[in-house]
């Protein structure tokens, strides 16, 4: 049986089970009852044996010890217990962690016997106390040598040097890692020769890391004195140096077994492609309307053999209606309910929740709300980082919160709903808002304003300023923000998507984020303008109007031509210049086109040669070697055979 055909059937159930498992846990936790156990055991079960099937072993002992374990469960043979529960959310991550390693196409080893152990205990009717995961990190770094690093060992040994695995801890306090890392480097380069370090330097560099580093050290001096050197720098402690022992210790990546290095091929090589569930009846649709296509095409190939030009017109016209009822349930397949988004975020919350002493209540409303595939696989991340934020920066500890008359439980509300053609998603908390003033000040700290543009600003503009590169408000750097990464990232990815990102805040009430994004990035309304000779497409998402203007109502304010619209000055931009095109007439026009583009509270005037009119536009991709011109998202094929691009309006902002 060749396995590789059903590979993206097993990805695609496999991850559906581990959502179930995620959802139902959650359940669980909050109020234990039969059907959640139930469920929980079906999706173990069908996943061990899912696995199993494609031999991937470790996923299946995984689950089929887990299977045991709820087993005793559902037979009330053993107890649910919160430390119980901790120990399943930890299989499930494990189980996530191997599933993606296998869609990925590396499928590494995971090392599971500490949660075959944990579930065992439970078994046998044991409560094991569960290590925290920062003390158990030193496990979690893979030590594997390739020929060329235990040739160099080999060879140092031989001349009687001693070659040291050394494990260095930083403090939860440091900082700069990064420095630290450096600074150990330099140590041991002073005793001897670094044959490796795990991380890699790259990462170490770009600090790519947890709070530990392992070095392998080829050096004339003992263990003493590699201490003594080390202990000469600050905020890191020693946890090991030992001598090396290739022998025992080491996993050697050359010599693993043909077999598995066989079926890691297979595995890289079978391409894992996006799919989409789709109704049945959907399907059937299509069908018919295909089918009608066809019998109309060939019933158009007659008309032209006998030149009837009044049934030709009829057929024309019902070409259009099936390519139109084509377009829309072809669209119709490729939307999928945000739900496959929202859904990891209950797990994500109550994990943050309890890393960070908070008190959240998660609401999700909208989950039908439909969304087209490229831009739900896409949205993600933008959430990830503005739900971290609410939680980190937004909502308060319980005591802070009933000092200031509120419940202790803080509330996070995740909204999707459609208007029109755009798609809105909301994230809101009920916690301390923003404060304006703090962000005025670091932003002048940052340079990213002066203090005379920092007067004239009203406070919706001085609350946007959180979306600049590198700024944050956080005092101290945490696992969860204060980076100064973040809100910058996901006005990037929502800019890329044709999409905006608007913020309210009220101090001691709260914050919400208000997302608005086109419902499909695949067929989209433009307006279809010339430029000289040259057309382009603006998408009719980023267009508030459009106007004609007298070259003589044009004014230059330093350097800049804007107009005057409704007692509203706006720039604007020529885009003869802005996009280089080749001017063909020299001569001066009394009166210009100008297309208002708006970019959330931000407008600007393009002018053009002419508007030719509203279009329906295939989006192409200019592929890798255009991508990423600035003002340029795409191309459209036109009906007469021409290529039009696509203007991107919020790069032109």
């Amino acid at each position: 049986m060749i396995l590789n055909e059903y590979m993206d059937i097993f990805i695609e159930e496999a991850k559906e089970h581990l959502q179930n498992l995620n959802s139902e846990l959650l359940n669980l936790e909050q109020n234990p009852n039969k059907s959640s156990i139930d469920e929980i055991f079906r999706a173990a079960h069908t996943l061990k044996g899912m696995s199993a099937t494609m031999g991937f072993e470790q996923v299946s002992e995984l689950t089929h010890k887990m299977e045991n374990v709820l087993d005793l469960l559902r037979s009330d043979k053993l107890a649910f217990s919160q430390n119980l529960c901790d120990v399943l959310f930890k299989c499930v991550d494990a189980l996530e962690k191997m599933i993606n390693s296998i869609v990925e196409g590396s499928e590494d080893k995971y090392d599971i016997s500490e949660l075959v152990v944990l579930l065992s205990k439970h078994e046998e009717g044991e409560a094991p106390v569960i290590e925290d995961s920062e003390q158990k990190q030193s496990e979690s770094l893979n030590v594997e040598l390739d020929k060329y690093e235990i040739n160099i060992i080999n060879i140092a040994q031989d001349q009687n040097m001693n070659v040291y695995h050394i494990h260095v801890l930083f403090d939860e306090q440091c900082v700069m890692k990064s420095v630290r890392a450096f600074m150990i480097s330099n140590s041991l380069e002073r005793l001897g020769e670094i044959i490796k370090t795990i991380p890699t330097a790259e990462d170490i560099e770009e600090e790519k890391f947890d709070d530990e580093i392992i070095v392998f050290l080829a050096t004339n001096y003992n263990s003493d004195d590699i201490n003594k050197e080390l202990n000469k720098i600050s905020e890191i402690s020693v946890k090991e140096i030992k001598l090396i022992d290739l022998e025992q210790e080491i996993e050697v990546t050359e010599d693993a077994n043909p077999k598995e290095e066989n079926k890691k091929e297979a595995t890289k090589n079978n391409k894992l492609h996006q799919t989409v569930r789709v109704d049945i009846g959907k399907l059937d649709k299509l069908m018919n309307l295909v089918g009608e296509l066809v019998i109309n095409k060939t019933r158009l190939e007659q008309l032209i053999k006998t030149n009837d030009t009044s049934s030709l017109h009829e057929t024309i016209e019902q070409v259009d209606r099936i390519t139109s009822d084509l377009q829309n349930i072809v669209m119709d397949v490729r939307m999928v309910p945000i739900e496959q988004v929202f859904n990891r975020f209950p797990r994500m919350v109550r994990d943050l929740a309890k890393e960070l002493g908070k008190e959240v209540n998660l609401s999700l409303e909208g989950k039908e709300t439909e969304l087209d595939r490229t831009v739900i696989d896409e949205i993600g991340d933008p959430l990830v980082h503005l739900i971290r934020n609410s939680m980190d920066h937004g909502i308060e500890n319980p005591s802070d919160r009933e000092k200031n008359g509120k419940p202790a439980m803080g509330n996070l509300s995740l909204i999707a709903k459609q208007e029109g053609n755009s798609i809105i998603i909301i994230v809101e908390d009920d916690g301390n808002g923003i404060n304006i003033e703090k962000v005025k000040q670091k932003a002048i700290e940052k340079g990213i304003i002066t203090e005379q543009e920092a007067e004239r600003m009203d406070e919706n503009s001085l609350i946007n300023l959180i979306l600049s590169p590198g700024f944050s408000t956080a005092d101290k750097v945490s696992d969860v923000s204060g980076r100064g990464v973040g809100l910058d990232v996901v006005k990037s990815k929502i800019n890329s998507l044709s999409g905006s990102i608007s913020i309210e805040s009220k101090t001691n009430i709260g914050s919400r984020f208000t997302i608005k994004l086109p419902l499909t990035l695949a067929i989209i309304q433009a307006l279809m303008v010339k430029v000289e000779d040259e057309t382009f497409a603006i998408p009719l998402a980023n267009i508030d109007e459009t106007t004609s203007i007298k070259v003589s109502d044009i004014k230059n304010i330093q350097g800049q031509e804007v107009m005057v619209l409704r007692g509203n000055v706006l720039p604007l931009l020529r885009l003869t210049d802005t996009l280089n095109v080749p001017i063909v007439d020299s001569s001066e026009k009394d009166e210009l086109f100008v297309v208002i583009a708006r970019r959330n509270d931000q407008q600007i005037g393009l002018v053009v040669n002419e508007l030719i009119g509203q279009q329906e536009i295939v989006i192409s991709s200019l592929g890798k070697l255009l991508n990423g011109i600035p003002g340029i998202s795409g191309a459209a094929i036109l009906g007469d055979g021409t290529v039009s691009l696509i203007l991107d309006v919020n790069t032109l902002f």
